[in-house]
């Protein structure tokens, strides 16, 4: 009876039905085919999960895909990017990449395929995870369109060498990144807490540069400090775990930690790094469906999705 009631009450019954499209009711269009395409979303459902947990968010892009939608509304108002979403570019959802719930090589060598063939056809690519292992093999495939700098935003730092034996877990992409030639900076936000990282971890990042900006510090400080951080005019990838957002935003994560964003400060530094820099890629990370609240955290997940498009449809000009 409760799920009939809120099916009944979804936003887009009212409107005539649900959105036909994919994430914001973007078409589908057929994956690995970029054709006009200046914006293309995939999702990707797993990519290296640790044995002991499992895929456990591989659920998440179609949560998000589903938190909202109504027919035709990537051509309605949006009054947080003044206009319509796309503002006239041109996108396609590729759905969800056929990943593999055993061979984890193989899904990182799936992903940077096709995140290679969006950049190498002019695109800018927005994916949907997954476990925050993802971002690995997506900046696996910026070998050729570097340099590139990293914003990170997460609760945690991400830069364990390997955990249970596995070095392309969720624990460590920022530090497999910063074994990348083409990753030249990285700027980390919104650690906070005690999470996976033990000190050696935090020196190695500080040694090879990372720019860190714990909660603490964006209390304090602000975020014109981070803005400062990146390099006026540089190609930014965006990478977004979810659980950089206060528990109480997003309650859907696994490793929830008091003290986080709330969504409109995410929006407003998406859209301050816009106006510095161009971004050049973009991953949401970590959203955990099951233990999502009244789909709170996928409403929220999807809408910072949507602000990043919007945001780089404007660049695309």
């Amino acid at each position: 009876m409760g799920d009939e009631a809120s099916d009944e009450l979804k936003i887009g019954n009212l409107f005539g039905g649900a959105a036909k499209g994919g994430l914001v009711d973007i078409p589908y269009g057929t994956p690995g085919h970029v054709g006009d395409a200046q914006l293309v979303v995939m999702g990707v459902p797993i990519a290296t999960p640790y044995a002991s947990v499992g895929a456990y968010c591989a659920d998440g892009p179609d949560a998000i895909r589903n938190a909202v939608g109504w027919p035709g509304m990537g051509d309605h108002y949006d009054f947080d990017l003044d206009g319509t979403l796309l503002d006239g570019v041109i996108a396609t959802d590729w759905g969800n990449l056929k990943v593999s719930q055993t061979d984890f090589a193989s899904n990182r060598q799936l992903i940077t395929e096709h995140v290679a063939k969006v950049l190498d056809g002019g695109a800018v690519p927005f994916v949907l995870g997954g476990d925050d292992s993802i971002p690995i093999p997506i900046l696996a495939a910026y070998q050729n369109h570097g340099p590139v700098t990293i914003l990170q935003l997460d609760a945690h730092i991400d830069w364990r060498d390997e955990v249970q034996g596995e070095r392309n877990g969720l624990s460590s992409n920022m530090r497999r990144a910063s074994e990348m030639g083409w990753v030249t900076s990285i700027v980390q936000v919104g650690a906070r807490g005690s999470g996976s990282a033990r000190p050696s971890d935090v020196s190695d990042a500080l040694d090879w540069g990372v720019k860190f900006f714990p909660m603490k510090a964006v209390r304090s400080g602000g975020q014109q400090p981070i803005i400062d951080a990146i390099p006026e005019g540089a190609s930014v990838y965006i990478a977004l775990d979810i659980d950089a957002l206060d528990p109480s935003v997003v309650p859907g994560v696994i490793g929830p930690a008091p003290g986080g964003f709330q969504y409109g400060e995410v929006a407003d530094l998406f859209e301050a790094v816009a106006a510095k820099a161009r971004i050049v890629g973009f991953n949401l990370a970590e959203f955990a469906p099951q233990a999502d609240v009244g789909n709170r955290g996928a409403l929220v997940a999807a809408r910072l999705a949507a602000t990043a498009i919007g945001l780089a449809a404007r660049q695309s000009h």
